[in-house]
């Protein structure tokens, strides 16, 4: 059971605090739902972090931050009264001591009933260091709530998964840890559920008899910028199709849940993750491309390829690509291709679902030059939320022609200012005590035990990279892992 935000009081404390990912997303994300009264007066944040600032200095750089991030700063100063910061150890006790009792002055300064969230945006390694000593500390003994928001990666492989998770649940149960992924934060992809189960146009179509095929596609123009020493050890199949890419497939093939509580849905989406077809080694080389960027133009620049870049390796086998098909083998699904690909330094930026229809059993109108187009759903998350569908109709001139028609919805303005991120709805979603939009580790559990026997055969194997320029769609083997089965990728499609 959920209860609004606003009448929640809640001590936030966040380890990494002076880190970009606080600064750019967390803090202008929590200032945000303050301005918009989800957060009331009983609200404070601490800030943990090893550099030894005050907290004057804490809330000018945070103030500074967002402001560049938000455009509305209306009740900033005001908000900037509930932001503290305490200088830490994570590996020293007596640091958390200082933690407790300052906590303590806090709850009592607030009003806030003893709720604590403690969010970890920091290296993975040390989640169990802390964990450890927020239990020993007892700062997780306490008269409210007790959350834990922990930000990718999980483990590196199933086996670290496992041990990591067993080290956190000796502090948190698991109805207490929420693994935020911020791809079940955007709008549009919580709009999946919505489109399917609130229309009785689709869910009757939603299935084998009628869906030819389902395109999930996460495209970046960007390199790995300054994240080369981390992307080294994840690369595009760790770092985004094991956590983001799979739970949009998840969304996207789940039965109807009988309710939406948050453990109705997540038993659904753990049904699918653990239907999906396990691999072989043969199956790996025939269902899975993999890519590394060669130099390369992106918007008229040139631009280095991925073995240039800082801290990467000049014999790197790190992809930064990845295109796979996976089947789905339950009732609904069976014999549809579910197609993925996620890229960096590829032609252009994206976020989109395309769902496929299958052809009308005999056309009427066809003629020698006028094939009918595909009827497809187009779901658009980023940059330009919204959603198409595209249909065929018939030309303004005499005869039987036919033309393709789009029929679009597009996200007002007023609706993307609701939210400053992602990060916003997934904040709100924890405070309410709401693990929907989170990863379960029955989730995770399933994705890492088939992403390992990708990367089982991947790294025994060693790529010919770099196998595509910047700027492209990618390895020319991914138009072939389609064409096979008589599909092709919809790069244009809006």
């Amino acid at each position: 059971m959920t209860t609004e935000t606003k009448n929640i009081p809640c001590l936030i404390t966040i380890f990494g605090a002076t880190g970009d990912l606080s600064h750019r997303k967390l803090f202008p994300s929590i200032f945000h739902l303050y301005q918009q009264n989800q957060l009331n007066e009983n609200i404070a944040i601490i800030g943990v972090g090893r550099r030894d600032w005050t907290t004057d200095k804490f809330r000018s750089e945070i103030k500074s931050s967002v402001e560049k991030h938000v455009q509305d700063t209306d009740k900033l100063d005001e908000f900037m009264e509930h932001v503290f910061y305490q200088s830490h150890d994570v590996s020293d006790a007596s640091s958390y001591q200082d933690l407790l009792e300052f906590s303590e002055d806090l709850d009592s300064k607030f009003k806030l009933d003893g709720n604590r969230l403690f969010y970890l945006a920091m290296a993975p390694q040390f989640f169990g260091t802390v964990t450890d000593f927020l239990k020993s500390s007892g700062l997780t003994k306490t008269k409210g709530f007790k959350r834990l928001i922990i930000e990718k990666p999980f483990g590196n492989d199933l086996a670290s998964a496992e041990e990591l998770n067993k080290q956190i649940r000796r502090s948190f149960k698991e109805e207490e840890i929420f693994r935020i992924d911020h791809y079940l934060g955007k709008d549009m992809v919580q709009n999946i559920e919505v489109l399917r189960f609130a229309n009785a146009m689709f869910e009757p179509l939603w299935n084998n008899k009628y869906i030819s095929n389902v395109q999930v596609t996460s495209s970046e123009i960007l390199g790995v910028e300054d994240r080369g020493g981390y992307y080294e050890n994840s690369g595009a199949l760790k770092d985004m199709f094991q956590n983001h890419m799979l739970q949009m497939v998840a969304l996207l093939a789940m039965e109807p849940p009988i309710s939406l509580n948050s453990e109705d849905v997540r038993n659904e989406k753990v049904k699918v993750l653990r239907s999906i077809r396990p691999l072989d080694e043969s199956e790996v080389k025939q269902n899975f491309v993999r890519g590394q960027y060669d130099r390369g133009k992106i918007e008229g620049e040139e631009v280095k390829s991925y073995r240039e870049e800082d801290k990467v390796a000049e014999d790197s086998n790190t992809p930064t690509f990845v295109a796979g098909k996976l089947l789905i083998d339950n009732f609904r699904w069976a014999g549809v291709p579910f197609f993925i690909r996620t890229g960096k330094r590829m032609k252009k930026k994206g976020i989109q679902v395309i769902v496929e229809f299958k052809e009308v059993p005999m056309n009427l109108y066809y003629q020698r030059d006028n094939q009918l187009e595909s009827n497809l759903l187009v779901i658009n998350i980023q940059p330009n939320e919204g959603l198409s569908l595209h249909l065929n109709a018939k030309k303004h001139v005499q005869g039987i022609e036919t033309e393709p028609v789009q029929l679009s919805y597009s996200m007002s303005a007023q609706d993307k200012m609701n939210t400053v991120d992602a990060y916003e709805n997934l904040i709100y979603d924890c405070l309410k005590g709401d693990s929907t939009n989170f990863t379960h580790w029955e989730e995770l559990k399933a994705t890492w035990k088939y992403v390992d026997i990708i990367q089982n055969v991947w790294d025994d194997d060693k790529a010919p990279f770099p196998n595509y320029r910047a700027g492209t769609n990618g390895p020319i083997k991914s138009q072939l892992l389609l064409s096979v089965d008589g599909f092709k990728w919809w790069d244009d499609i809006n």
